[in-house]
C-alpha cells in the first residue's frame, strides 16, 4: 500500500471525511488547541494598531471586553458542533437550506484562504529576519512559501495531527511571550506607558478598536464547531474553547500593544502591523515566536478550509486528502501576494460584515427555532425539513443580506462610535427571529440527539453513503 493510500485510510478512520463525528477530546485538550490557536502574529499585530492612538490602559480594557463578547459567540456556535457532531459550515444547512448553505461555505473558504495568506506572509517576514541576520540572505516571499508548505503538510494529517502539535506550540509561544513581558516591564514601569502621547489625528477610536477585537473572534468562530465537535462533552467544548480562546487573544493582543508601546518609549516609530518593527527591539527570539504561532494557527485555518469543502453537500463523497492537497497548493501560491498586508483592517471588517450576521442566524435557528435539536434530515442530499424552496431558505438569505449591508453601511457610510459588528449581529438576530417564528410553531419538538445516533436510528436520513 502506498504512502498516499495509507494516509487516506488513516484520515477516514479519524472521521476527517464528511459526516457527523462523536467527540472524545477532554476539556484540557480542547483548551490547548484553542490556546495555541490565537497565539498568532495576526492577533499580536492587531494589538499594535491601537497604540499610540488610544491610551494604553484603555487599549487593554477594550481587548479584554471585546474578547469576552466575541468569545460568547464562538462558544455558542461551537456547542452546536459538540451537540450534533457537524462542523460549522455544515450546520448552516439548518437555517440556509441544503443548497443555500453553499453561500456561507463559499464565503468561509475565501476568508480562510485570505487568513492563510496573510499569516504565511508574516511568518515569512519573521523567518526572513532570522536568516538575514545570520547569513545576509533575504527573500520574504521564499520564506512565506516555505512556511505555508510546512503548514499544509501538518494540516494534511487531519484533526489528530492538529491536536498533537498545538499544545507544544502553545507552551513554547507562551514562554517566549512571558520573557518579552518581563523584559518590557523591567525596562519601563506600567505607569510610563500612560505617558505615551497620541497623534494629533488618531485613526482608531475606542469604538473602532472594540469592533476590531470582536471581529477577530468572529473570524475564529468559523472554526469553532470544526474543532469543538471533537469534544467529549458540551461542557468540555464550551469551557475549553472559551478559556483557551480568551487567554490566547488577550495575551497576544496585549503583547502587541505592549511591544509597540515599548518601541514608542524607546523613541522609535510606531509602524502598526509591521512585524519587523517589534521584532528588532527583542531580536530573533520574538521572530521564533511569530514563526511558531503561524505554524500553530495556519494549520487550523487550512484544516478548516478543507473541512468546509468536504462537508459542503451531504451525501457527496469528497475525500479529505485530495481536497487538502488542492487547497494547500492554492494557499502556498497565494502566500506570495504581499500587497494583501496593507488591507488587513479592511479584511477584518469584511469578515465581521459577512459572518456576524451568519452566526446570529445560526444561533436563532438552532437554539430558538429548532429548540436545540436538528433532525437527521440535515444529513439528506435533498428533501426533508431543510430543503425549503429547492434547497434554499430565502428568509435566511435575505436576513443575511440585510445584516451584511448594515455592517458595511455602519462601518464606511455612517460610522457608528461603537463599531458595526455587534449592531449588525443584533439586527440580523431580530430580523431572522421575526421571519422564522412561524416556522418554530410548525416544528415539532424533539429531544436533542447527537447526529451520529440519529443517523444510525434513521438510515434513510442520508440519500447516499458517506
Amino acid at each position: 500500500m502506498s504512502l498516499y493510500s495509507r494516509l487516506e485510510r488513516r484520515l477516514e478512520d479519524q472521521s476527517d471525511d464528511a459526516g457527523p463525528v462523536r467527540g472524545t477530546y477532554s476539556l484540557g485538550r480542547i483548551l490547548m488547541i484553542w490556546l495555541a490557536a490565537n497565539l498568532v502574529v495576526t492577533t499580536l499585530l492587531t494589538g499594535t494598531l491601537f497604540v499610540p492612538d488610544l491610551p494604553f490602559g484603555l487599549v487593554l480594557g477594550l481587548i479584554i471586553a471585546g474578547t469576552i463578547v466575541g468569545a460568547a459567540v464562538l462558544v455558542t456556535i461551537g456547542a452546536i458542533g459538540t451537540r450534533t457532531g457537524l462542523p460549522t459550515m455544515a450546520l448552516t444547512r439548518g437555517p440556509f437550506g441544503t443548497r443555500g448553505s453553499l453561500l456561507p461555505v463559499a464565503a468561509n473558504v475565501l476568508i480562510l484562504m485570505g487568513w492563510s495568506w496573510v499569516q504565511a506572509m508574516l511568518a515569512g517576514i519573521a523567518l526572513n529576519y532570522i536568516v538575514e541576520s545570520m547569513t545576509g540572505f533575504s527573500s520574504p516571499v521564499v520564506f512565506a512559501v516555505l512556511c505555508q508548505t510546512i503548514v499544509v503538510i501538518l494540516a494534511i494529517f487531519g484533526h489528530a495531527g492538529v491536536a498533537r502539535v498545538e499544545p507544544w506550540f502553545a507552551a513554547v509561544i507562551l514562554a517566549i511571550a512571558a520573557y518579552i513581558f518581563v523584559v518590557v516591564f523591567r525596562t519601563y514601569a506600567p505607569s510610563e506607558f500612560a505617558t505615551i502621547v497620541p497623534p494629533a489625528e488618531p485613526f482608531y477610536s475606542a469604538g473602532l478598536a472594540f469592533d476590531v477585537v470582536v471581529a477577530t473572534a468572529i473570524s475564529w468562530t468559523v472554526l469553532s464547531a470544526d474543532f469543538n465537535r471533537f469534544a467529549a462533552s458540551t461542557r468540555a467544548g464550551v469551557i475549553g474553547s472559551g478559556v483557551g480562546y480568551t487567554l490566547s487573544t488577550v495575551i497576544s493582543m496585549s503583547l502587541g500593544a505592549t511591544a509597540i508601546g515599548y518601541v514608542v518609549l524607546r523613541g522609535g516609530e510606531a509602524l502598526a502591523f509591521d512585524p519587523v518593527t517589534i521584532i528588532e527591539p527583542f531580536g530573533a527570539l520574538f521572530a521564533v515566536a511569530i514563526f511558531l504561532s503561524v505554524m500553530a494557527t495556519n494549520t487550523m485555518v487550512v484544516y478548516g478550509m478543507v473541512t468546509s469543502v468536504v462537508n459542503a453537500l451531504p451525501g457527496r463523497r469528497v475525500k479529505f486528502l485530495p481536497t487538502a492537497i488542492v487547497l494547500g497548493v492554492i494557499s502556498i501560491i497565494g502566500a506570495t501576494f504581499f500587497g494583501l498586508l496593507a488591507q488587513f483592517t479592511t479584511f477584518l471588517v469584511t469578515i465581521g460584515a459577512l459572518f456576524a450576521p451568519i452566526f446570529a442566524i445560526m444561533i436563532v435557528d438552532y437554539y430558538i427555532v429548532a429548540r436545540r435539536s436538528y433532525h437527521p434530515d440535515i444529513l439528506n442530499t435533498r428533501g426533508g425539513r431543510y430543503w425549503f424552496t429547492s434547497g434554499i431558505n430565502w428568509l435566511a438569505v435575505v436576513a443575511w443580506a440585510i445584516g451584511a449591508a448594515s455592517a458595511y453601511i455602519w462601518a464606511y457610510v455612517w460610522p457608528l462610535p461603537f463599531g458595526a459588528t455587534i449592531p449588525a449581529f443584533l439586527l440580523t438576530f431580530v430580523v431572522y427571529l421575526a421571519v422564522s417564528w412561524p416556522r418554530r410553531a410548525k416544528t415539532p419538538f424533539e429531544p436533542s440527539r447527537h447526529l451520529t445516533d440519529a443517523a444510525a436510528a434513521h438510515p434513510d436520513a442520508a440519500a447516499s453513503p458517506r
